[in-house]
């Protein structure tokens, strides 16, 4: 045979299909044993060399992961929510002690990156942060699993996943914060944030808090939730939409620490005080959680635990040893935005 083999010569002489050739040299598991056999057979005939950059059947590793962070809308050019930021610190250093680069790119959900990361060669694998409408994303974690790309991902830990995820124990940080509103008294506390299973860590949020209301004899009433994004400008106008319904709250636990930042500024603009008239909790405990007045009651998740996790699993993956799904705990931390006890309600005004 003339000139430089290619991986269509490999493909015609083992009997497969040029993308099973790629991905056999790539060391994914989807290929079998027979088949991989056949394939190096063809590769030795051939005399066929693999790219320094590419994968081999015993797979060669790059020495660096690319973090793929997706956009979110923001009230700033950055569209990257703020405690991705400090996810990202956490991982550059988890990677630096295990001896590994890092590459970062920022993608857009409606570009292709899952098969443009899958052939690239670029990293050994890919950690992926921010994902938005899961149902609407989860098609393209498939394909990754499809290519055998090695990937782990922040989120919600769902048992129909493709993939792994690392992620916080979201129903147990919902339950936290709403047995803590209750606990200073309130009665009728909404719920901030979208409650299906296209936001499945919001979801599980809002399942949280349902299930220690219904415990404690209440219902989370339907009139009481309003869908909102994860920034300060969609929380302004949950607020703004459960206030023109009149329903009377005396609390509310945002599903992150944005939308409730943004409520905030809609009870003030409404004359309504934190924590005297609604007492807030949010969750994710980003940096400006503590230095927005009052301070904000939130759901800590443990940034540098889990950057920490997300690169050992995913090294695990790579290295082909077995890895597992990870649930972290999370855990209030309580401040003045949700302490009504502490703040005593100015006489004649009444909490809505």
């Amino acid at each position: 045979m003339k000139g430089k083999s290619t991986s269509f010569d490999i493909a015609h002489l083992a009997g497969v299909s040029q993308s099973t050739v790629s991905r056999a040299l790539r060391g994914s598991p989807l290929v079998n044993e027979e088949t991989r056999r056949r394939i190096q057979a063809a590769v030795e005939q051939l005399n066929y060399k693999v790219d320094k950059n590419a994968s081999n059947l015993r797979r060669m590793h790059s020495g660096t992961l690319a973090l793929l962070l997706f956009e979110d809308p923001t009230t700033d050019e950055s569209h990257i929510n703020p405690f991705f930021l400090s996810l990202l610190g956490s991982i550059t250093r988890a990677c630096a002690k295990q001896g590994y680069d890092l590459l970062i790119s920022f993608q857009q959900l409606s570009h292709d990156w899952h098969a443009d990361f899958a052939e690239s060669k670029k990293a050994d694998g890919i950690i992926l942060l921010g994902y938005g409408d899961y149902i609407a994303y989860r098609d393209k974690l498939d394909k990754l699993v499809a290519h055998g790309t090695c990937f782990v991902r922040w989120g919600a830990v769902l048992p129909d996943q493709p993939g792994l995820s690392i992620g916080c124990d979201n129903f147990e940080g919902g339950t936290a914060a709403t047995q803590h509103l209750l606990d200073q008294g309130c009665q009728r506390i909404a719920f901030l944030g979208e409650a299906s299973s296209h936001y499945p860590e919001f979801f599980e949020r809002y399942r949280g808090y349902a299930e220690v209301l219904a415990q404690a004899g209440l219902a989370a009433r339907a009139e009481l939730q309003v869908d909102a994004e994860s920034t300060e400008h969609s929380g302004y106008a949950a607020m703004q939409t459960l206030l023109a319904r009149k329903e009377r709250f005396d609390a509310i636990f945002a599903a992150s620490d944005l939308i409730a930042i943004g409520a905030m500024r809609a009870l003030s603009d409404q004359g309504l005080r934190v924590p005297q008239d609604v007492a807030i909790v949010g969750f994710d405990d980003i940096a400006m959680a503590s230095y927005v007045n009052p301070p904000l009651t939130t759901v800590v998740q443990d940034t540098r635990h889990a950057g920490e996790v997300l690169v050992d699993r995913l090294l695990s993956l790579i290295r082909g040893q077995p890895a597992e799904s990870v649930v972290l705990p999370a855990k209030l931390m309580v401040r003045r935005s949700s302490q009504k006890s502490a703040a005593p309600p100015k006489t004649g005004r009444a909490a809505r």
